[in-house]
C-alpha cells in the first residue's frame, strides 16, 4: 500500500503551490521519512521538508423522523512538502 493516498486540491493548498509547497492526505502511520521518499520516487521532485498533521473527523449529525443520528467523518493524516527551488510538481499531467 502507498504511504501517499492523494494531493490535497484546495484554494489555500493551490496559493502554497505557488511557493514550492503541496499537500497530501497520507497514511495515518506514516513518518516524514516515508513520505519524503514516495514524493522523490513518485514525482521525481528534491523534497527538503516534511511537514504533517493529524486531523480529527468532523462531528456530523443528522436528523431522521425515528432520532437524531450523530457520528464522525473519518479522520486523516495530511502532509505539506516544500521541494527545492525551481522544481515543481504538476498534478494535472495525466488529465
Amino acid at each position: 500500500m502507498s504511504v501517499l493516498k492523494k494531493p490535497l486540491v484546495t484554494e489555500k493548498i493551490s496559493d502554497l503551490n505557488e511557493k514550492g509547497k503541496y499537500g497530501f492526505v497520507v497514511d495515518k502511520k506514516a513518518n516524514k521519512v516515508e513520505i519524503k521518499k514516495e514524493v522523490e520516487k513518485m514525482y521525481g521532485v528534491t523534497v527538503e521538508s516534511v511537514r504533517t498533521m493529524n486531523y480529527q473527523g468532523k462531528r456530523k449529525t443528522r436528523y431522521s423522523q425515528s432520532r437524531v443520528i450523530t457520528g464522525r467523518a473519518a479522520s486523516f493524516k495530511k502532509a505539506i512538502v516544500t521541494v527545492a527551488d525551481g522544481e515543481v510538481i504538476d498534478f494535472y499531467s495525466g488529465i
